[in-house]
């Protein structure tokens, strides 16, 4: 059995927001996170590696020979092999990336003597990659996760086009057309899409969660766990335990966990002028350029929007922010602020924990002190003031 230690390169400060909370690891892309991936991977013991004010709940487990590994890489047959062949004190690169290591400890890897990996594999180092890498990623935890099993039956309500729909114990799918020609499609534990929907994959619809009545899905898009999704989505990834349960449009997009987006929201993810879209880095303080025509909306852990509220092309929002008002706020909103076009204010600390608190417990989980400090901390380093 290996011990996997999944650590935080350079790509953490990159993915920003979302990473303010979690380890890079903890993004979901495709149909699991990548610490779930490479879990499903190795078979063995997972922990991390990650920033100081994330460690209480992101700990790391370590034994006398570790297997320290980029937790921004998605693991494949053939890299998991090159790595279970590192003997103790070697480590793995490709060109200037740090794959993997086995060592005893962090201090003592020696990235300078590495070998050279040369197969191909997904490495998430910027926002953007989250959703442009999504149709890869999701098909191959697809074929990993339905491999040698059968789909639980499929209600002949339904019209399919294709034969690439896999339904876990428990999902409802009534009266919905589902084309898999476009790439797989992918039903959790107890998820329903209800009827009239419309869902062209790859997509993926996690355990607990909900496609509301009438929504039009196109892929590649995930929906993660306990989260509710209407109107029309095209090519986004939702983390988990977030809702956009009405019309409006979602693309381009990923929202992190505890989001809600208001009824009849919408982003812009193409510019009039059909220009490249640029986004805001928090590892610059500055925007960057993207190299993409399309590209949407981005949001922290936490943050809302209300009703109608309508977002640029490349926006990228904080932590705990709070969204509403006529017109279009700037595509770039600090953590806890309060507001939208009119002008944004601080969110007071207590009141967003008192939100997040309220919001949690609706799903049985507890805001409790480990989570309170994330947030403290968040709200000292990127927090309107």
């Amino acid at each position: 059995m290996h011990n996997l230690i999944l650590f935080d390169g350079p790509e953490w400060s990159q993915l920003l927001p979302l990473t303010y909370t979690r380890p890079v690891a903890g993004i979901r892309i495709g149909i699991l996170t990548i610490t779930e991936k490479w879990e499903r991977q190795s078979g063995g013991t997972v922990s991390y590696q990650t920033q100081p004010h994330l460690a209480v709940k992101f700990p790391s487990q370590k034994t006398a020979e570790n297997l320290y590994i980029n937790g921004g890489i998605c693991p494949t047959p053939e890299l998991w092999a090159a790595i279970q062949g590192l003997q103790l004190g070697e480590s793995l690169m490709q060109n200037d990336v740090r794959i993997a290591a086995n060592a005893a400890d962090w201090d003592a890897i020696d990235w300078s003597k590495s070998k050279n990996f040369e197969g191909a594999f997904l490495h998430i180092t910027q926002l953007w990659h989250i959703f442009q890498y999504n149709g890869a990623a999701l098909e191959a935890d697809y074929q990993m996760l339905t491999a040698g099993r059968t789909s639980a039956p499929i209600s002949n309500t339904n019209t399919l086009l294709g034969n690439r729909v896999f339904l876990e114990p428990g999902a409802k799918v009534e009266a919905a057309i589902l084309n898999s020609t476009s790439g797989p499609i992918y039903i959790g534990n107890d998820a329903e899409i209800m009827e009239g929907s419309v869902v062209r994959g790859p997509f993926a619809l996690c355990d607990h969660s909900q496609l509301k009545l009438a929504t039009k899905i196109y892929g590649p898009t995930t929906v993660g766990p306990h989260s509710k999704v209407g109107g029309e989505v095209n090519n986004s990834v939702i983390f988990g335990y977030s809702n956009k349960g009405h019309d409006g449009f979602l693309g381009n997009a990923v929202l992190g966990e505890w989001c809600n987006i208001g009824a009849d929201s919408n982003n812009s993810n193409l510019k009039n002028n059909y220009d490249e879209v640029r986004l805001w880095n928090y590892a610059s303080g500055s925007f960057q350029k993207t190299g993409l025509q399309f590209c949407g909306l981005f949001m922290g852990d936490h943050s809302k929007c209300g009703i109608n509220t309508m977002f640029n092309t490349g926006t990228v929002v904080g932590v705990s922010a709070n969204i509403f008002g006529a017109g279009f706020p700037r595509n770039f909103i600090q953590s806890f602020s309060w507001g939208g076009a009119a002008g944004l204010i601080p969110y007071k600390l207590d009141k967003a924990l008192e939100t997040a608190a309220r919001v949690m417990e609706r799903r049985g989980i507890p805001l409790d002190d480990t989570e309170i400090n994330i947030l403290k901390y968040v709200y000292e380093q990127d927090g309107l003031k």
